[in-house]
């Protein structure tokens, strides 16, 4: 069985048509890229699939282990095991990073039937992903993302999906404005996340995040829809000749 299945996903935004008609078929283990020029529609699907306000589904539906996402609140769908790398991950004044991570913790055990984990456990647990991540210890007393740098935005959002050990994970562009050691430690957090019952999409425009993170899958996406799908040679040769090819068909 798949564990994410879209089938022809239709949404738009204000009365006007983003996603028109998406198919995707993601199997357990398994890494998906999703590559496209800008305004084509990525972000759409990927806060879509986990559920963000703002946007109408006209037709289509999205499964995950053959149970539709549609009717599920975006917290529920996160305790299902979806997990969103924001492109632009948002601050939260007032909140110690920290405390942030123990309640997202203890929200997953709680819908498990078990109970909050420990304060010294949690404590070491942190502490242990942290220093895999290069995450500093300062940066979990401070607020959510407050004064970060970009790299430390994405690092910060890695740390919890390390935590949070989701089944189904997408990181939308979590590249963007990614030095080359911040981007290989993001790419070490998901490389040592990968399983065989975890999957990804990573949505990205550069071939250079896949080069880290090497796909099983590449797809491009243009005009609302995946237009064309091939193996991890696909990314260089989008590296290479860019998207015109694409933009003119899908139009």
């Amino acid at each position: 069985m798949a564990l994410i299945e879209i089938r022809n996903l239709h949404a738009s935004v204000d009365g006007k048509d983003i996603l028109k008609g998406v198919d995707l078929v993601i199997e357990p283990g398994k890494v998906h890229a999703l590559m496209g020029p800008n305004g084509t529609g990525k972000s759409t699907l990927s806060n879509i699939i986990a559920g963000r306000d703002g946007y109408t589904i006209t037709d289509g539906d999205i499964l995950l282990n053959g149970q539709s996402l549609l009717e599920m609140e975006p917290q529920d769908r996160a305790l299902a095991g979806i997990f969103l790398s924001f492109q632009y991950p948002v601050e939260i004044p007032g909140v110690a990073t920290s405390t942030f991570l123990k309640a997202a913790i203890n929200a997953r055990r709680r819908a498990a039937g078990e109970g909050e984990i420990d304060a010294m456990e949690f404590l070491k647990l942190v502490k242990a992903k942290a220093k895999e991540l290069g995450v500093r210890d300062d940066m979990l007393k401070r607020p959510v993302n407050v004064g970060f740098s970009g790299g430390e935005k994405k690092r910060a959002e890695v740390l919890q999906m390390a935590l949070m050990t989701p089944r189904f994970a997408i990181l939308d562009e979590t590249d963007s404005g990614l030095d080359i050691d911040a981007l290989k430690v993001v790419a070490d957090g998901v490389n040592a996340l990968r399983s065989p019952d975890r999957s990804f999409l990573v949505i990205t425009h550069y071939q250079r995040l896949l080069s880290y993170i090497v796909p099983d899958v590449v797809h491009v996406f243009a005009g609302g829809r995946i237009v064309r799908t091939g193996g991890p040679e696909l990314a260089e040769e989008l590296e290479a000749k860019g998207y015109a090819d694409y933009t003119g068909a899908a139009a």
